[in-house]
């Protein structure tokens, strides 16, 4: 077949990919994988970063032509050469980050993304047709708002819409729920499902939420290392057998027991005011108080001014205005302040904000206390103590690295994170500033954050935990707070906090 002769089929398809090989140079990124998607089913693809599912995608969908294997669409075996042949196939990607063009309006955005743009676009007649099909889909999107004036939810349903307006009959989504707050995802998830159920769609959902695979999918496809780790029915499956496939035979770190109570202020805020980058008021006089022995959780949709906040926490943003104070002691983010109130910082991308990425992981490990005994004599730096504080932390922290030595830019995201964890817990620790901890790592990884996080607590360190994942937040905090539009809107014990009350806060309602 002559890919583009006919047109695209009007109803749901299946794609299989059979025998998958690719390599990049020496490194085998999918070995001999398979992955059957039946016409109209939800399909959950699930793996660890690096597994192959990214690759997978991009083959099926022409950006990558794999080495070895075929990819089968609608029962017909396909050369997919790149996106456009894939697109004239039925099939479509929604990506994790938005691809939508701010300054135009949804309708530009629909219009402009076809083929066969006139020259001189006919706007109330393409108006008219627009209406009529929004009037065919689950939901509804402001046609004539700029994509930069709606919210996170609004541009994730415009993403999608976008891809049914072009036709696309297999959709592949890609974390498709990670700016949304949980009632948004519910909402969208749930009328994808319904047009998967009527026959008109079949999804391909790459996640890591295994509440939405229970929720929402049929079948499963499971990567591990680049080989296909397991398949089957969601139905005959639990989470932790689910869990257990991605990561094969390596052990989970078991978080411990919530255990202790509350006790004296460690940490306050008081009416913080910050600006973000272009002088706008990014953070509203925030105040806030974090007890010893608590996690206070800080939820909210990217961009609320989260960032903001802990930028100045650590040092890396003046505040305009307020107050903060450490254990009754004023505190602007000096080192020195720092040592002396035991305060660690789990920053959010730590190779870019925690990490010299050219200097050695025993180097990285030692930053907190590298000018002090064993490490240095006055103005003489031992090395060797250095190398050998950084084994017994590695040891412990279970960080994969070829040596001490190596740069740890060498490492992957998870051992960066540990890393980091062995320089900041690995000694006492009296406040805790965790920002997206988790955020791309792996189960392993993400296992032993948490609870080394929630030991910290146990043993009496406030914590301040500032996170995108809702679920994260519900398993670790004690209190939770909702950060919208820079200011504090909602607080509540975690135990007694409402998630239908929690999303509507989250979205600014």
């Amino acid at each position: 077949m002559i890919i583009g002769e006919t047109p695209p089929p009007s109803g749901a398809f299946g794609v299989d990919a059979v025998a998958m090989t690719m390599r990049f140079g020496d490194f085998l990124a999918l070995d001999n994988v398979e992955l059957k998607v039946r016409p109209g089913s939800f399909h959950a693809l699930l793996g660890e970063n690096g597994a192959g599912k990214s690759t997978l995608v991009k083959c099926i969908m022409g950006y990558y032509h794999a080495t070895e294997g075929d990819i089968i669409v609608g029962g017909r075996e396909q050369a997919i050469a790149n996106p456009k042949n894939a697109h004239a196939l039925g099939l479509g990607m929604v990506y994790q980050h938005f691809t939508l063009v701010p300054a135009m309006t949804v309708a530009e955005n629909l219009v402009l993304a076809r083929d066969d743009v006139p020259a001189v676009v006919n706007w109330p007649k393409e108006m008219k047709e627009l209406e009529a099909f929004l009037g065919r889909m689950p939901f509804r999107v402001p046609l004539g708002a700029k994509v930069s004036d709606i919210s996170a939810g609004e541009r994730q349903k415009c993403e999608i819409l976008k891809q049914l307006y072009l036709k696309r009959r297999f959709l592949i989504l890609d974390e498709p729920t990670s700016v949304l707050t949980p009632a948004e995802a519910d909402e969208v998830l749930g009328m994808l499902r319904e047009m998967v159920v009527r026959g008109e769609l079949t999804i391909l959902m790459i996640t890591h939420k295994f509440r939405e695979v229970m929720a929402f999918a049929d079948d499963v496809t499971i990567l591990r290392r680049g080989k296909l780790a397991g398949a089957g029915k969601v139905s005959e499956l639990t989470p932790d057998a689910m869990a257990r496939t991605m990561i094969g035979a390596e052990e989970l770190t078991v978080q411990p027991p919530r255990t202790g109570k509350p006790g004296q202020a460690r940490l306050e805020l008081q009416k913080l005011r910050a600006l973000d980058d272009t002088g706008a008021v990014a953070v509203h006089d925030v105040s806030l108080t974090v007890r010893a022995g608590e996690i206070v959780g800080i939820a909210g949709v990217s961009g609320n001014g989260q960032r903001q906040l802990v930028e100045v926490l650590a040092g890396q943003r003046e505040a305009e205005s307020g107050e903060i104070r450490v254990a009754g002691d004023p505190y602007r983010a000096s080192r020195e302040e720092m040592r002396r109130h035991k305060m660690s910082l789990l920053p959010e991308e730590p190779l870019k904000n925690a990490c010299v990425g050219g200097m050695s992981v025993a180097d990285n490990i030692a930053f907190r206390d590298f000018d002090r005994a064993p490490f240095a004599r006055g103005w003489w730096l031992n090395p060797r103590a250095f190398r050998d504080d950084a084994r017994t932390r590695i040891a412990r922290y279970k960080i994969k690295t070829r040596t001490p030595d190596t740069p740890i830019s060498a490492l992957s995201g998870g051992n960066v994170q540990r890393a980091v964890l062995a320089r900041e817990l690995g000694g006492d620790v009296e406040v805790l500033i965790a920002a997206n901890p988790c955020f791309g790592l792996d189960f392993a990884a993400v296992a032993q954050i948490h609870a080394e996080i929630m030991a910290a607590r146990n043993r009496g360190a406030a914590v301040l935990l500032v996170s995108e994942d809702l679920d994260e937040l519900l398993e670790l905090s004690d209190r939770l707070v909702v950060m919208f539009h820079g200011e504090f809107v909602y607080e509540a014990r975690t135990s007694e906090a409402d998630l239908t009350v929690v999303g509507r806060h989250m979205a600014g309602h």
